[in-house]
């Protein structure tokens, strides 16, 4: 747009190729949001030689299945709501500046193509699917999510970062 200006890291074209893996169900878009790490590196892990020492992160969608980092495993593969959320807030601010003009394929290989704007809302519409209330209407805000499963990890009560569910459920309404 021509009274506009943009300042951001990607240009449009590589936007466009980040969104391709990000939006895939087979890299990064999970059935409950973005995952921390790609599905792609449960079967090819990341391994890096370093001085004779390999190192590797794979694709672990749940808890951890090693003591690295304490055996935390917020950051290979589950879902974590606030990157979650920033994305959704980058799609809008990417979305208020192309418009209509920008549309990706939501998933990729779907052939739906789509807005920016509608990408976010897909993506809302799968983070909402985290917290639903139990029997009692009561819903727990967990700390992160199984990457496939969307089941509920680490604390309970994270209402600092997970309650921004609320900010989803009022935008999809």
């Amino acid at each position: 747009r021509e009274d506009m200006l943009l300042l951001a890291m990607p240009s449009r074209e590589r936007l466009r190729r980040v969104l391709t893996y990000m939006l895939d169900e087979n890299e990064f878009l999970g059935p409950y949001g973005i995952r921390s790490v790609s599905k792609y590196h449960e079967k090819h892990p990341y391994t890096l030689d370093l001085d004779g020492q390999k190192m590797s992160v794979k694709y672990t969608p749940g808890e951890s299945d090693t003591r690295m980092f304490g055996g935390n495993s917020n950051w290979r593969g589950p879902v974590w709501f606030p990157i979650n959320y920033l994305i959704l807030e980058a799609l809008q601010r990417y979305h208020h500046f192309y418009g209509e003009t920008f549309t990706v394929e939501c998933p990729t290989g779907s052939g739906n193509w789509v807005t920016l704007d509608k990408v976010a809302q897909e993506i809302e519409r799968r983070l909402i699917k985290l917290c639903p209330p139990d029997d009692e209407g009561r819903v727990l805000f967990y700390e992160y999510f199984h990457g496939d499963t969307g089941r509920g990890l680490g604390a309970s009560h994270q209402t600092g970062w997970t309650a921004l569910v609320a900010r989803c459920i009022e935008d999809m309404a």
